[in-house]
């Protein structure tokens, strides 16, 4: 049974005349049909949320956590249904989704819902020349009507990781999914629907970026504040539109993570660690690894243990429990892909695992695979090394010094994230202050807290987002100084 996906727009389910078909990668084919927003509509989605900022935003920071909780509940209530349309949008295998993307969109609406209850603010005295003094007190207040687009490769997770945070400062929201995988935000206006947020305080509205309903949504003067995760390219053009009104905007941009391991790292747990930050959802992870340096008296055992990893690694049906690998997310992005595997082997690249697409047999040739790959011999200025493959791809190259790894580490015009695998602390804290990154995880990798700030540096993005940082975001805060 085809699927249908639509807008929803001041508290309405509405199908458009402009429709598209979305595709499950795991088998190239058509699952669902979805409702394209136009100009107009979005407009119509825009003024909803103004309508409804007021009352919304009148509303008390316990009762919008109350709401925040039945959502989560929602989720949890629906999990199944969540999990079947993460996994036909994007093949991911479904014990991942499981375990990280279903959970983790339950969690960030309860965790926000536990902040905001709990959110406090500033207050100094302040001295005064005739002795009485003041007091100044910071208040927070909600920005207005948000736009948020979300990126396709962890659908719920990052969509919920904006909506929750905007909803709980008392933000209305016009928000765009990718047009890859309009499915978990669809299920997930049902459930607000379900757990009565207000005709208006939440709008989805479906489409595609450029020219569409994206750019329609970023244009709008009636948007307050613009939250972004996707591609650098776009974040740029995002902000350029977003300059005019002066509307503060947050992004999490690409990453061409590094990964550094010393010689006297704890051998296994680093290639285990380098494996998955390298191909966990077939690399289609903002914060996965695509530079390994390792010092060089491990350097040959390393390659070949990682090389090892990657041969081992099962790709095939999202629903098989023994697959570690699902697809990319479309046709067009495995071309780029190999495009870069391609690229990769001019440059100069040994393959020492992976470089190709698997035969999967003829059920599974339709869709978007691609084999781990694992290279080395690629100069470090070369374009593989510099730019962002986004696929399950990684180089290893040796170094010396400390030093040296730094340099390496550093030389990309990204700052996402970095990792650490090193058993000497003093290294490690060293090393952790001076990458030019926003995240770094020591002997581990992709372990967050959701209250910590969640950001990168230089093409990776802008501002952060977690824990009081979504809230600073989310809200204006406003000094009152009262003379006594």
């Amino acid at each position: 049974m085809t699927r249908d996906y639509r807008c929803y727009v001041d508290g309405q389910f509405v199908e458009t005349d402009a429709t598209f078909a979305n595709v499950d990668p795991t088998t190239g084919q058509s699952y669902a049909t979805v409702h394209a927003a136009s100009d107009v509509l979005v407009a119509e989605a825009v003024a909803a949320a103004r309508r409804a900022a007021g009352a919304w935003a009148a509303t008390t920071a316990d009762h919008r956590a109350a709401v925040l909780d039945r959502i989560a509940a929602g989720i949890e209530a629906r999990f199944d249904d969540f999990l079947a349309a993460e996994v036909h949008d994007t093949g991911k295998p479904a014990a991942l989704a499981r375990r990280l993307d279903i959970p983790r969109g339950a969690a960030n609406f309860r965790t926000f819902a536990s902040l905001i209850r709990s959110a406090g603010t500033d207050m100094f005295e302040t001295p005064t020349e005739d002795g009485a003094g003041a007091l100044n007190y910071t208040l927070r207040r909600p920005i207005g009507v948000v736009g948020i687009i979300s990126p396709w490769n962890l659908p719920l997770l990052l969509f919920s990781w904006k909506v929750a945070p905007a909803l709980a400062c008392g933000n209305t929201i016009v928000a765009k999914p990718s047009e890859e995988t309009p499915g978990t935000a669809t299920l997930l206006a049902e459930v607000m629907h379900e757990a009565g947020v207000p005709p208006g305080v939440f709008n989805l509205v479906h489409g595609f970026g450029a020219g569409a309903t994206g750019e329609a949504l970023v244009k709008s003067a009636g948007i307050d504040a613009l939250t972004f995760t996707g591609e650098s390219s776009t974040g740029a053009t995002i902000m350029r539109q977003a300059a005019d009104g002066v509307r503060p905007v947050s992004f999490e941009l690409g990453g061409k993570n590094a990964a550094v391991v010393f010689a006297d790292c704890d051998f296994d747990q680093a290639v285990a660690g380098v494996a998955r930050s390298s191909f966990l959802n077939s690399g289609q992870v903002c914060l996965c690894t695509e530079r390994v340096y390792v010092e060089r008296p491990i350097f040959d055992r390393f390659v070949a243990a990682l090389a090892e990893k990657a041969e081992a690694m099962r790709i095939g049906d999202p629903w098989d429990s023994a697959t570690d690998l699902g697809p990319l997310i479309s046709r067009q992005h495995r071309d780029k892909v190999l495009g870069y595997l391609a690229l990769a082997r001019a440059e100069g690249a040994h393959v020492h695992a992976g470089g190709g697409v698997p035969d999967l047999g003829e059920a599974l040739n339709r869709g978007f695979f691609v084999q781990p790959t694992v290279w080395t011999g690629l100069a470090q200025s070369s374009r593989t090394m510099q730019e962002e493959v986004f696929g399950p791809v990684c180089h290893v190259m040796p170094f010396d010094t400390e030093d040296e790894a730094l340099t390496l580490a550093n030389d990309s015009r990204y700052g996402l994230a970095a990792s650490i695998w090193t058993t000497r602390l003093d290294r490690a804290h060293r090393m952790a202050g001076r990458l030019v990154v926003g995240l770094v995880w020591l002997n581990t990798w992709f372990l967050r807290d959701l209250r910590t700030p969640f950001g990168g540096a230089r093409l990776s993005g802008l501002g952060r987002e977690g824990g009081h940082h979504s809230l600073d975001f989310y809200s204006e805060l406003k000094n009152v100084c009262v003379k006594l």
